[in-house]
């Protein structure tokens, strides 16, 4: 019910503004209707062809095409294998990024599809397929059709607006670097500057049409650490001789846990630590001297995010000095929070519903999933929202998850993604 009220005080709020015309609105809609088949057609080229983070040669290549097909300024092999295309109104207003990213995951693809990825390649030294398993082949073709439904309506537009299409954001290979740290770093979001930067994300765990977002920290920063733990090597029929690393680890991880359920203040904002490895010993009658476990941090407030960091320290560290042992800690900040700026949240919120009506649009808990579009998000005020592709006969809560061989999205969630951020974009740019 509040998010019903929140949603009608934005829209009730926003018939006084100087927002576009809604004749413009209609016309775009009926495009955006009009246009549905190519996306999908465009959806399935980039399914059949994916390549991986980096890699994105020949998708890149294809997303060219179609912008310079459009009349518009691009530039290519920013961060390797990215495109951005630039549409100039010639009328002031914000300078507006939309981004949608490329890469494909290396899982090999498990259905019958007359567009099924056949493509195989060498990752981390195995043989494996290639597949969009993750929604990526539909975003692109989603701010493709953006692109050219918002070109034919350029005298109806005001400032500037800069399509992203970006590689990697599954991560560069091991070695490089890629993705929208990259982007940031090569200057994609400036000449000219960006003011506000849009993007989504398919679901094909969500329920088909429906558009969910979240102010504030959406989805979660994704950080690794290790602890290595030092003890002293033993016989493992005489432990008091030594010091027991693998002891002194499962302390540490009942420790880390305690974190979350005792010193973190749940009720704020949610967080979790888990230990996804654990590895130590060679033989079954001999205490290891060392014993070094990984795993993963998910925080969505950044304040929160550094107390776990310094717990974290300090949990294995004075539980391995307890028991005689030494315990080091490694932390590397993988991807920051995606968090939704309030002010513009509340700006588009109401563009959501014109999308898709006031029934298809909710507003969610935080998702403990990681986006690395937050890197944009640190530089310049962002909005993020899902988009629902489950096909209605599957209840999403048993749909084959995302990155899985059998991931399927139903190819009519394309068109309300199109029509919110053609809204989205259009209500901002024309924001008093």
């Amino acid at each position: 019910m509040k998010s019903i009220l929140f949603l009608l005080l934005i829209v009730g709020s926003f018939t006084a503004t100087g927002q576009v015309n809604e004749k413009v609105q209609t016309k775009v809609l009926a495009q955006a209707q009009q246009l549905e088949g190519k996306v999908i057609e465009w959806r399935r080229h980039i399914h059949q062809y994916p390549e991986l983070s980096n890699r994105e040669f020949k998708t890149g290549a294809y997303v060219e095409k179609h912008l310079r097909a459009l009349g518009l300024e691009v530039q290519t092999g920013i961060a390797h294998t990215g495109v951005v295309g630039l549409l100039k109104t010639g009328k002031p207003g914000p300078v507006i990024a939309l981004r949608a990213d490329m890469d494909a995951l290396p899982v090999t693809e498990r259905n019958n599809l007359p567009f099924a990825s056949k493509e195989t390649t060498t990752f981390n030294g195995q043989e494996t397929g290639v597949m969009h398993a993750c929604g990526h082949d539909s975003h692109v073709a989603i701010l493709m059709g953006v692109a050219e439904i918002l070109v034919k309506n350029k005298t109806s537009l005001r400032g500037t607006i800069k399509f992203i299409f970006q590689p990697a954001e599954e991560g560069p290979p091991a070695g490089e670097k890629g993705g929208a740290p990259l982007m940031v770093e090569e200057g994609v979001l400036e000449n000219p500057k960006v003011d506000v930067i849009f993007g989504l994300h398919i679901q094909g765990i969500r329920k088909l049409g429906q558009i969910a977002f979240k102010p504030n920290g959406m989805m979660a920063s994704s950080d690794w650490f290790t602890i290595k733990v030092t003890g002293k090597q033993a016989h493992g029929a005489a432990p008091w001789l030594g010091v027991d690393p693998i002891v002194v680890s499962a302390q540490i991880i009942n420790g880390l846990q305690t974190i979350i359920s005792r010193q973190t203040q749940l009720t704020k904002e949610p967080a979790v630590i888990s230990v996804g490895m654990i590895n130590a010993g060679i033989r079954q009658n001999i205490i290891p001297e060392t014993a070094e476990m990984s795993g993963t941090i998910r925080t969505f407030d950044p304040a929160m995010q550094k107390e776990i960091h310094e717990k974290i320290k300090r949990t294995a560290t004075l539980i391995a000095e307890s028991a005689g042992a030494k315990a080091e800690v490694e932390i590397i900040n993988k991807t920051p929070v995606t968090f939704n700026d309030a002010v513009v949240t509340e700006k588009v919120a109401s563009s959501l519903v014109k999308a898709v009506g006031e029934q298809n649009v909710v507003r969610i808990s935080p998702d403990t999933g990681a986006e690395d579009f937050a890197f944009f998000q640190q530089k310049v005020p962002g909005f993020f929202f899902f988009v629902g592709a489950c096909p209605p006969e599957v209840d999403p809560a048993k749909a084959p998850s995302h990155h899985t061989p059998d991931f399927m999205m139903d190819e009519r969630g394309m068109l309300p993604g199109l029509k919110a951020m053609l809204m989205v974009t259009l209500d901002y740019m024309h924001q008093p």
